[in-house]
């Protein structure tokens, strides 16, 4: 007779441990189970069957797999975190003595060092990994950056992660690998595309920020200290890629004075001597190249325009042999894709620098000044980026301005402000430039306002300034990420464009209403004379007098008149029963004939005619409906006979369709209404 299995010994059960269990294996603090998890990347778990795998207990229960903690039994970490347990049962020892020495030596001396290095190299084995996942890295660090220091954020923290920031944007500025990027509320957008990986983050406003009590700052605090030496290991890989020296040269001086990215200086690596071959290269050849670059980056330090030191795009590589002879190699080139079908669309062709020989030639032939109401720092980078090395700003912001206000060789003027006045004319000497007011233009510079660099930059070309000029209304700031579908409302098309049939005509009769609902309103406080006219006359109608004027003939003749023309309506009244659509018509044409032969024998009695009733506003808008009633009529007939036929499956399918379509078009009717009476008004004030 085989063995009875014990019940929770195999399958699910065995597959999943609780978080207790896990603590209680590892032989840590819930605290620092969460720190390791957090650094090795371990998540818990959610089994299909809670039941199977709690003993049939259903109470909520964090699961982790049972190999994950295994995996951990073996890390390294767990003696760092050991040895700070012993660490503070030590300090707390001596302060119960009242030795403030001892466990203030204890904790300079004896704190152990935790090092990631080892994590990093486990989670991502290749670079291309490592940029995948920085995305929610950028966005935390970049958070942490901005945020004020406490007690539970401190100032080394925060410095950390601005200098590391920094060091990545500088490599963006040197590459010009930044493409998109978009203000929206909850902070700036900004997309790169690094070796062929697109990556999105995230980084706050400059605003007070205050941190609610809800907020675990241990726990955050934690993904800070593992992202920023990710990020320290990617920024010295892409350094090295371009023949960087990492860390840059950091001048904390200049950063205390707001210097922020200009407190950084770049330097070029040094070129190294292959003597362990048996030759030399030539030193003279060794010390111009190293001067040459020195020169280029002292001119990039400086502020110089990019043409003096920007190099070609690597074609080939240059290879040095052990008996010192230079070959050059020449890169593989992309594969090019030609399409079969002539009549295809094209196909886009790989490139490895037409977006940076764009992007870094977008600003790079201008010269941009920053008012000190607009974001220094977002602007900064974003026009270095793009090609511009000469943007200055008040000195009062800080040093490292290229220039200041009434430098002459300024093109645009970014300022956040409402309409600058133009000066009056003056002589064009010194003095009347020296006593020109601050708050005025300067003849010659363009100013336009900060998203004129954002539309742009999403655009990759120069928009019109004059869209962005100060006081102006400026343009829809769309999301460069967001695609307008078909039948959802576009911002950048026409009003005619996007408004379906009978559309227009509805909302021209329903302002109308309103219109005249206006109209009813001024008439009601009109004058006490006016309206006791009005009352008179609407008395008299009800009498019967006043409207029926007799020319000719007697009262005789007028009622057998009525008479007749009772007995045409009553003739009139029934027109038959008909299901066709032409024999309606017909009829209309025949009551219309039959109205105007009224009219006309009705003046040749001398009788007034009535005038015909305008048709009302809500009579207006029933027609414009029912202009495509009898098309939409015949697609939903067409759309009933074959939902008929349809399996209930995708009958199903197509009615959720159909609701979710339905929102959007109510979605995008309401934006267009709103839209219309945003132009309407404008209009109206123009």
């Amino acid at each position: 007779m085989a063995r009875i299995k014990k019940k929770g010994t195999a399958g699910n059960a065995k597959n999943y441990m609780t978080r207790s269990q896990a603590v209680r294996k590892l032989q840590l603090s819930l605290p620092d189970f969460r720190r390791l998890c957090i650094f090795k990347g371990i998540y818990p778990r959610e089994p299909r069957n809670k039941k199977r795998v709690n003993k049939s207990s259903t109470a909520s229960t964090t699961f982790y797999y049972t190999k994950d903690i295994q995996y951990l039994l073996h890390e390294p970490l767990l003696a760092k975190f050991r040895d700070q347990k012993a660490l503070a049962k030590k300090i707390s020892k001596a302060l119960g003595r009242n030795d403030v020495g001892d466990a203030a030596r204890f904790e300079k001396n004896l704190t152990p060092k935790l090092k990631l290095d080892h994590i990093i190299k486990e989670r991502y084995p290749t670079f291309v990994d490592a940029l995948r996942d920085l995305d929610d890295a950028l966005s935390m660090l970049f958070l942490f950056a901005n945020l004020p220091g406490n007690q539970n954020v401190p100032p080394k923290m925060i410095a950390r992660c601005q200098r590391l920031t920094m060091e990545f944007e500088h490599f963006l500025i040197r590459t010009h690998a930044m493409r998109k990027s978009f203000l929206s509320i909850k902070g700036i957008y900004y997309q790169a595309t690094i070796q062929g990986q697109d990556i999105l983050w995230l980084v706050p406003y400059k605003f007070v920020q205050t941190a609610g009590p809800d907020v675990d700052f241990r726990i955050m605090a934690t993904f800070v200290e593992f992202y920023a030496t990710l990020l320290s290991f990617v920024n010295y890989r892409l350094y090295s890629s371009i023949g960087l020296v990492y860390p840059p040269r950091f001048d904390l001086k200049s950063e205390e004075q707001g210097g922020e990215l200009n407190a950084f200086q770049l330097e070029g690596q040094q070129l190294e001597a292959q003597a362990e071959a048996g030759s030399l290269m030539d030193t003279g050849a060794n010390e111009k190249a190293q001067a040459e670059a020195d020169r280029l980056l002292e001119a990039e330090n400086n502020g110089e325009p990019q043409s003096s030191y920007a190099t070609a795009p690597e074609t080939s590589v240059v290879e040095t042999t052990a008996d010192g002879e230079t070959t050059e190699t020449p890169l593989a080139a992309l594969d090019q894709f030609a399409s079969i079908d002539p009549n295809a669309n094209a196909l886009q062709q790989p490139s490895l620098t037409a977006d940076s020989q764009v992007a870094g030639k977008l600003f790079e032939p201008f010269t941009f000044f920053l008012s000190r109401e607009t974001p220094r720092h977002s602007l900064e980078f974003l026009l270095k980026a793009f090609g511009c090395r000469r943007v200055g700003w008040n000195i009062t912001l800080g040093e490292g301005a290229y220039c200041d206000e009434s430098d002459p060789r300024i093109t645009h003027q970014i300022v956040d402000r409402p309409d600058i006045p133009v000066p009056a004319p003056e002589d064009d000497d010194e003095d009347a430039a020296a006593a020109r007011k601050a708050n005025e233009r300067v003849p010659g510079r363009t100013y336009v306002q900060p998203q004129w660099v954002w539309d742009s930059i999403n655009a990759g070309q120069l928009q019109r300034p004059d869209l962005y000029a100060p006081g102006a209304t400026l343009p829809p700031h769309l999301s460069p990420w967001v695609k307008p579908k078909k039948g959802e409302y576009d911002p950048t098309k026409s009003l005619e464009e996007q408004e379906l049939e009978g559309e227009a005509e509805a909302a021209a009769a329903e302002d109308e209403d309103d219109s005249g609902s206006e109209g009813e309103e001024v008439a009601g406080v009109r004058g006490d004379e006016e309206t006791a006219e009005l009352e008179d006359d609407m008395a008299a109608i009800e009498q019967g007098e006043g409207m029926d004027v007799n020319l000719a003939g007697s009262d005789d003749e007028s009622d057998e008149a009525d008479e007749s023309d009772e007995a045409e309506e009553d003739d009139d009244e029934f027109g038959g029963f008909s299901g066709d659509e032409d024999e309606d018509a017909a009829a209309d044409s025949k009551s219309a004939a039959d109205a105007h032969q009224a009219e006309l024998e009705a003046e040749a009695r001398g009788q007034k005619v009535a005038p015909a009733k305008a048709p009302t506003a809500k009579e207006k808008v029933a027609a414009a409906k029912d202009k495509r009633s009898r098309a939409e009529r015949e697609a939903e007939e067409d759309l009933e006979r074959r939902k008929m036929m349809a399996p209930r499956r995708k009958r199903k399918m197509y009615e959720k369709m159909v609701y979710s379509n339905a929102r959007k078009d109510e979605e995008a009717e309401r934006l267009r209404d709103k839209r219309r009476k945003i132009e309407k008004k404008g209009k109206k004030a123009a």
